[in-house]
């Protein structure tokens, strides 16, 4: 049996910040005698002093001084539970996840959090990131409820939708450093299988994994990110296809060669999605958000900013 009700959490508190039973009482509407009555049987219950009594003025024992410590922490997570019981009332959602390909960063949407959190500051925000077809899954999976820049299709079956929000662009690139840099023709696979691809690993747990580009018993650098794939190739590590805005600096720069391939990489298309018959408001808000925006440069800015 719990000997702590809520109410005389409230009563301890209020006490606390006014320093007396009455301003307690004034504070609370309630009667001193109640205040009193409420303190009293709190002690009674937990067989401990709560306050010490100078007159009309009060102060809280070390007992109660934990108490109340912690109290305030309970307090909190009843208000705040109210305030979520109303939102899922009134459609907002308890908590939204969000999820993204690996070769972007949760940065990118800072300024649309802040602004969400204005209409919605009680529901909770959770960033997830996948490689490759993860993010597909996370959301069929419902481990997230929104995908905001899924590489590539989604799964075939339906059950979601999507819309394209940009399509990358993809360039050969090794550092200056490499074997192939010193190359003038087009690199075929007879070059390429010499040498060590860095792949991106895809991140999914059920479906089928995705690859890209590689020759058969070729030599591989598995890594798990699109940003561990441009960093071990900026170090000579290895040479693979890179977004064109991830890799653009560094080929400006002189950090790594572009280089033309005899196959090349297809452009790729990148998704919002979210599962067919979701319907919360914090889901609406920001689909809305995203399609009144520029996302496709908001997402590039905000992985450049991320790394530099």
């Amino acid at each position: 049996m719990f000997r702590i009700s809520l109410d005389s959490l409230l009563i301890l508190d209020a006490i606390d910040r006014g320093g007396s039973f009455a301003a307690a009482g004034n504070e609370l509407h309630k009667v001193p005698s109640t205040i009193s009555y409420t303190v009293s049987k709190l002690e009674q219950d937990l067989g401990v002093q709560v306050f010490e009594r100078q007159g009309p003025k009060v102060s809280l024992t070390s007992a109660g001084k934990e108490l109340l410590k912690e109290g305030r922490y309970l307090l909190k997570a009843a208000e705040d539970l109210e305030h979520r019981v109303r939102r899922v009332a009134s459609g907002w959602e308890t908590e939204l996840s969000i999820g993204m390909d690996s070769v972007f960063s949760p940065t990118a949407l800072v300024e649309d959090v802040a602004e969400f959190y204005k209409v919605a500051n009680l529901t909770r925000l959770r960033f997830a990131q996948e490689a490759l077809s993860g993010s597909w899954e996370a959301l069929m999976d419902r481990r997230v409820d929104l995908l905001i820049g899924a590489a590539g299709e989604g799964p075939s079956g339906g059950g979601y939708h999507a819309e394209v929000i940009d399509t990358i662009q993809f360039v050969f690139a090794v550092a200056p450093n490499h074997p192939l840099a010193s190359l003038n023709q087009p690199l075929g696979k007879a070059e390429l299988y010499q040498h060590r691809a860095i792949t991106v690993s895809d991140s999914v747990r059920k479906m089928p994994p995705r690859t890209v580009g590689l020759l058969f018993g070729q030599e591989t650098l598995a890594v798990p990110n699109m940003r561990t794939k441009y960093e071990f190739q900026l170090a000579g590590l290895g040479f693979g296809f890179l977004p064109e805005p991830l890799a653009r600096d560094a080929i400006a720069k002189g950090l790594l060669v572009e280089k033309q391939v005899e196959e090349t990489r297809q452009p790729e298309s990148i998704y919002m999605a979210w599962r067919s018959g979701d319907t919360g408001a914090g889901l609406k808000w920001w689909i809305d958000r995203v399609r009144s925006q520029h996302m496709a440069e908001k997402l590039w800015l905000g992985r450049m900013s991320a790394e530099y």
